[in-house]
């Protein structure tokens, strides 16, 4: 008796695997097949972030991290031009003027996250030390005024930090930010508005190496903490070093002020990756993220496998993502290809069918 349900576990187990691999290979043919769709381009402004609101409105914002920025944040308008947001005041700012309060100085991500779209500004030009404290505008989007301003404290910023990029976790009533300047995470309270900094100048959030390779270029950058991504089905954060080759996740509990055990001792390892920039979960539980030095967008499963979704040159630096109606949406910010002067380069937002038709987390 013994044998036979021994025998009997076993063929449940094998034609599990089996499921599992045959929904892989469907997986792997369906994205194969995918074509690639440009949204829109931006001659001479090199973007960033992208985000959709759960009623299909597109907003990428572009970093100040050269003269001539146009407008920092933008939302995206069918059959018409980009538009300041939330208007052309916000946007207004140029390198040399003082620092104004509700200007935009250098925005590096946006995340629309139900009924508010948060615009993160690093307060940094030109690659250069933060000017004032870095900080997170929230604006309402049915409104489109500003509702709050997340001003980072002291102690959870250097000189040199470069915030990147932020997932709101409503559970936690938290928000995580990445620093890819100065190794580490940035936690902020939603209620109180109060910051502080773990896992500084940790392993899993510094860069492994100071260069990526394209072709027989090498693109030397040392860029720690930059991917991050929440699942909200595990309570889990993610996060990735962009020059490294590590995924890392950490349980939201343990990223509670009340939490005893050290922050560090309870970092996961997950598993070994292309280097990538931005991250993005479905609700299916892939995480969606970039092989920068192969032109390459791929996906883990939940089961851990790693698959290519789509591979060329419409891809090029794949550095942002969102997900909207079944579709992925990435932006080209071309960012080891450019030079002094981009005037003359085209920068650009596409969109690409998902395997799945699941929306974000």
């Amino acid at each position: 008796m013994k044998i036979k349900t021994l025998s009997l576990s076993v063929i449940i187990l094998l034609l599990s695997c089996k499921d599992v691999q045959e929904r892989d290979n469907k997986m792997d043919e369906k994205a194969n097949s995918n074509a690639i769709t440009e949204v829109a381009s931006f001659k001479g402004q090199q973007v960033t972030g992208v985000t959709t609101t759960d009623k299909g409105r597109l907003f990428v914002n572009f970093p100040r991290w050269r003269k001539g920025v146009k407008n920092s944040v933008v939302e995206i308008i069918p059959n018409s031009d980009p538009e300041s947001y939330p208007n052309d005041l916000w946007n207004s700012w140029e390198i040399g003027e003082p620092i104004t309060e509700n200007k935009f100085i250098g925005v590096q991500s946006v995340l629309a996250f139900e009924d508010k779209l948060y615009a993160l500004d690093t307060r940094s030009q030109l690659f250069q030390d933060v000017m004032d404290a870095p900080r997170i505008f929230v604006f309402d989007l049915a409104t489109d005024t500003l509702s709050k301003t997340y001003i980072l404290e002291e102690a959870s910023y250097y000189k040199d930090s470069y915030i990147n990029d932020l997932r709101v976790d409503k559970k936690n009533n938290r928000i995580y930010i990445t620093d890819s300047g100065h190794p580490g995470l940035i936690i902020v309270d939603i209620d109180s508005g109060k910051t502080r900094r773990v896992l500084n100048e940790h392993s899993s959030t510094t860069a492994e190496q100071s260069y990526l390779t394209f072709g027989e270029k090498k693109w030397e950058n040392t860029i720690h903490s930059d991917g991050i991504a929440l699942s909200t089905e595990s309570e889990r954060l993610f996060y990735h070093a962009l020059t490294g080759y590590s995924l890392y996740s950490i349980s939201t509990d343990a990223l509670k002020v009340e939490d005893d055990e050290p922050i560090e001792d309870q970092v996961t390892f997950e598993t070994k990756t292309a280097a990538p920039d931005g991250m993005i979960f479905d609700r299916e539980g892939n995480l969606y993220f970039a092989d920068l030095e192969h032109h390459k967008i791929q996906y883990r499963t939940p089961e851990g496998n790693i698959h290519d979704l789509a591979e060329g040159e419409q891809i090029r630096w794949a550095d942002t993502f969102s997900i909207y109606e079944g579709y992925l949406y990435f932006t080209n910010s071309r960012i080891n290809e450019v030079g002094a002067d981009i005037s003359s380069m085209t920068f650009s937002l596409h969109k690409i069918k998902l395997p799945s038709s699941q929306e974000a987390h």
